[in-house]
Formats: structure tokens, C-alpha cells, sequence
């Protein structure tokens, strides 16, 4: 199975002066765990991750004043959409993150998370195992 099958295509974008809560806000309205930064001036693709909030709020920074251009992890690994979702869960695992922005031809088009390859390895409907 490729990563094309598993991705999102409805991607939550946000702008890097977007303050922490607005980004929350988003998220959580979308229920989802990252949020792609488009920052013109920087000119390039960041990704904004609830783990990224959860730290500046753990930190005890003020998410009304934290923009998301502070919080943005910049050195983002790409996905393409004809990866496996092995080489996707193998390049999370090796750089301990959660999601992959996904490009085709320098353009997002869709997030894979781990949540999505376990949706796709293991079946919505397969009972849990007795503890």
C-alpha cells in the first residue's frame, strides 16, 4: 500500500503570524494533529504539530501572544505519494515524528500520520485483544 492511499488530502493550513490558540482552534475544529505553515517571506513548507503547542504551553508561553512561525519545524521531511507506507513509518521512526507533509511535484498534497498507516495495516473493524 502506498502513501497516496493512506494520506489526507484536506490539509489545514495556517499563516506563520497565526497566534498558538488560533492554531489550536483549527485543529481541533478539523481533528487533526498538524497544520502545514505557508510562510511566503521564508519561502518555504513548515509543519506546526500539536506536540509543538503542548511544548510552549508546558513551557508556560502564552499562546494568544506565540505565533506559529516561532513553534515551526522548518527542516520538514517530504513524503511522496508513491512511497510505501513502510518507507513512511520507517522515515517517522527515524526521525521520531508523527506526520509527513506529503509533495508531489513541489506541491502539498495531503499529510500522512501514523494514525493513518494503522488505519490501513490493521482493520477498523478487527476486535482489540483481551488484556
Amino acid at each position: 500500500m502506498l502513501v497516496r492511499d493512506a494520506m489526507s488530502t484536506v490539509i489545514l493550513t495556517v499563516g506563520p503570524a497565526h497566534t498558538l490558540r488560533q492554531a489550536a482552534a483549527l485543529m481541533s475544529a478539523r481533528r487533526v494533529g498538524a497544520a502545514v505553515v505557508l510562510d511566503p517571506d521564508a519561502g518555504g513548507i513548515g509543519i506546526l504539530t500539536e506536540r509543538d503547542i503542548l511544548n510552549s504551553v508546558g513551557l508556560g508561553q502564552d499562546p494568544d501572544a506565540e505565533h506559529a512561525h516561532a513553534h515551526t519545524t522548518t527542516d520538514v521531511v517530504f513524503a511522496s505519494p508513491a512511497w510505501t507506507l513502510e518507507e513512511a513509518a520507517r522515515a517517522m521512526a527515524h526521525g521520531g515524528f508523527r506526520h509527513l507533509v506529503v509533495l508531489d511535484r513541489g506541491e502539498v498534497v495531503g499529510i500522512v500520520s501514523v494514525r493513518d498507516i494503522i488505519r490501513c495495516w490493521v482493520p477498523a473493524r478487527e476486535p482489540a485483544p483481551a488484556l
